[in-house]
């Protein structure tokens, strides 16, 4: 079941990196990074359920979280996606309010976000700002195998309307991520506390850390 597990890790996860070594204060950081995640995650409404967290590099990251849809989802809401960020904005939260600056550990995250607020605004029409719309037609480039490729049919003035509801989106969510993480700072410094004593926290481990069930230090 070990080696399973670990295959497990590994196609989920990535592969560990031994070789990589880390100071202590970057260890300290990224452990912080994601029990933001965690926290987030935990606190938020009808998100994923959390499966692992962990400060072991693996493949490109320096720590992962990882979190486990309950169901294979085809629909997303826009609470369920504003949720999501928040997550996902949560390592960058808990540094802010730890160590009062930011790292580039958060630049796969803010990647990530964007494009996702940038669909919400783009192709899903949930932008009030914008409206029921979507921008950026579709088109098929025959040369390059079919792949979909889009267009820009719209004003620059629309462009800079939707670059204003991707920003205030974006905003909002990291707004609300840093004021949950700093409402549960106590918790946040346990999860990270614990998380550098073992370096890999199961969901069990988590939850009962979570509850105050689990003391460390």
């Amino acid at each position: 079941m070990k080696d399973f597990e670990e295959a497990k890790d590994k196609v989920l996860m990535g592969k560990v990196r031994k070789s990589l070594v880390i100071t202590d204060e970057e260890k300290k950081r990224i452990a912080y990074h994601e029990s933001g995640h965690v926290l987030i995650g935990m606190l938020t409404k009808n998100g994923d359920p959390i499966h692992k967290v962990t400060i072991i590099p693996r493949g490109r990251a320096l720590g992962v979280t990882h979190f486990l849809p309950m169901d294979q989802k085809h629909l997303y809401t826009k609470e369920y996606l504003m949720g999501l960020m928040k997550r996902i904005l949560g390592g960058r939260a808990a540094e802010e309010i730890i160590f009062d600056e930011y790292s580039s550990g958060a630049s796969d995250d803010l990647e990530r976000v964007t494009d996702i607020a940038r669909k919400m605004v783009s192709n899903w029409g949930m932008s009030e700002d914008v409206g029921p719309l979507t921008f950026g037609k579709k088109e098929e480039h025959i040369f390059l195998g079919r792949d979909l490729g889009s267009t820009r049919d719209f004003s620059e003035s629309t462009a800079e309307t939707i670059d204003r509801s991707v920003t205030k989106i974006v905003t909002e969510a990291y707004r609300e991520a840093r004021t949950i993480l700093r409402e549960n700072k106590e918790l946040l410094i346990r999860l990270a506390e614990a998380l550098l004593e073992k370096e890999v926290l199961e969901a069990n481990e988590i939850d009962a850390i979570v509850r105050g069930e689990e003391k460390h230090g």
